[in-house]
């Protein structure tokens, strides 16, 4: 029985080990577990000071917005344009499905992929065809979001907005 024991303490002590050193293991081992990381989750300022716009003009001002429910993350993107229009667009935020976006006419669906704990893409379509692919960037210290859009078109976008952690929702 002693050796019974010992090889029980065995096992849990290992299993503690394991536990402890990437506490997403259990998370992500369960169905409909929340895998996406909470550094992410909240409110979100665009920073127009830090950000650049080619060919522009940027945004007077951009809110995003990430929550957590049923379904997983949805993002919400509240966007006043230069030229007085104003966008709020919806999409889910979830990885490796492409989702339906609403309250714009750019595009119409996005997809996105995890690159490392802290990166994801994002490939933005309209009727099928790719709009342009955005890369996001949470800082270490989970404060500042970078957001890199690309599109290749008759003239070339290449933006780089930061934003700002407001809040945790």
């Amino acid at each position: 029985m002693r050796g019974s024991t010992r090889t029980s303490f065995r096992l849990l002590a290992v299993f503690a080990i394991v536990v402890c050193a990437e506490p997403s293991f259990l998370l992500s081992a369960q169905p409909g577990a929340k895998t996406e990381p909470e550094y992410l989750l909240g409110i979100w300022r665009l920073d127009l000071t830090r950000s650049r716009y080619s060919p522009g003009p940027p945004p007077k001002s951009e809110t995003r917005t990430y929550i957590r429910d049923e379904e997983g993350l949805k993002g919400v993107v509240q966007r006043y344009l230069a030229d007085g229009r104003q966008e709020t667009i919806e999409y889910r935020a979830n990885f490796d499905q492409e989702y339906p976006v609403s309250g714009t006419e750019a595009y119409d669906a996005v997809t996105f992929k995890r690159i490392d704990a802290r990166t994801a893409q994002a490939v933005l379509s309209h009727a099928g065809q790719v709009f342009g692919v955005a890369r996001r960037v949470i800082s270490e210290d989970g404060q500042t979001m970078t957001i890199t859009f690309r599109r290749e078109a008759s003239t070339t976008v290449n933006n780089v907005a930061v934003y700002r952690k407001e809040s945790k929702r």
